[in-house]
């Protein structure tokens, strides 16, 4: 199931999320922690990967588009515990 939100909601997500977040959803989702840092808006390309996410520019940051909302729901989940 796709999903669209904000660049600015995502980064507030990434921001929010407790220490060693990243990590763990990468140790989950047996992923690299680039390739989960990149889910949220890095460009770190040579460590990690990219996974279905889309940025079209526009305000509040953009507008970004997933075609896999796992990561995003699972960080959603660690922020409401």
């Amino acid at each position: 199931m796709s999903r669209t939100i904000t660049f600015n909601r995502l980064r507030e997500i990434k921001d929010m999320l407790p220490q060693g977040g990243v990590r763990s959803i990468a140790q989950r989702l047996s992923l690299k922690e680039e390739t989960v840092r990149n889910y949220f808006g890095g460009w770190n390309y040579d460590r990690g990967e990219s996974i279905g996410v889309h940025m079209e520019q526009g305000p509040d940051g953009g507008l970004v588009t997933f075609d896999d909302t796992t990561i995003l729901e699972l960080a959603e989940e660690m922020i409401q515990a």
